[in-house]
């Protein structure tokens, strides 16, 4: 039996919401992609810690009962959406990817319609390569970068061909 599509809602970042997001905890391996404590996010004045790069490139997504459910970060390149994203911890795995992933693309496609949107995977990360693809995204590039923690790791690069019609 499929589970009830959850509809998420996108908002501004508000402060409130990355001070929430530097205190979710992923277990080993996803653990790497926790932040700093927020304190240090807005004096190191990085990512949404910096005002004006939370207005600009960063979302909130909020949960039908208007609960933070995760963030996405809509980053600047020329002919190209490229998308960060991040589910609280608690959700993930739970079924709801496709529709918090679809909801992220939807106002990347208002935003800039022309753009190419795509997204940066770690290879071993299955279950976020599974959300992707059941949400129309599609594997086109295998290339070694920079992790968060500074060490140079095999990456997806997945590119939004449309949302496939089987969910």
């Amino acid at each position: 039996m499929e589970k009830p599509v959850t509809t998420f809602r996108i908002v501004p970042m508000e402060e409130s919401h990355g001070a929430a997001i530097c205190t979710w905890k992923y277990d080993s391996p996803y653990d790497i992609y926790s932040w700093l404590p927020w304190e240090q996010m807005k004096a190191l004045d990085v990512e949404f810690g910096n005002p004006a790069l939370r207005a600009q490139q960063y979302v909130s997504l909020l949960t039908p009962d208007d609960e933070l459910a995760g963030f996405a970060q809509y980053f600047p390149m020329e002919g190209v959406t490229r998308l960060g994203i991040g589910m609280r911890p608690d959700l993930c795995g739970q079924g709801l990817g496709k529709s918090f992933v679809l909801t992220i693309v939807e106002e990347a496609q208002r935003r800039k319609p022309q753009d190419v949107i795509d997204l940066e995977v770690l290879t071993w990360n299955t279950r976020a390569i599974r959300a992707y693809q059941k949400a129309g995204f599609v594997i086109t590039d295998l290339y070694e970068k920079m992790t968060p923690g500074g060490i140079s790791k095999p990456y997806y690069c997945m590119v939004y061909k449309g949302a496939p019609t089987s969910p």
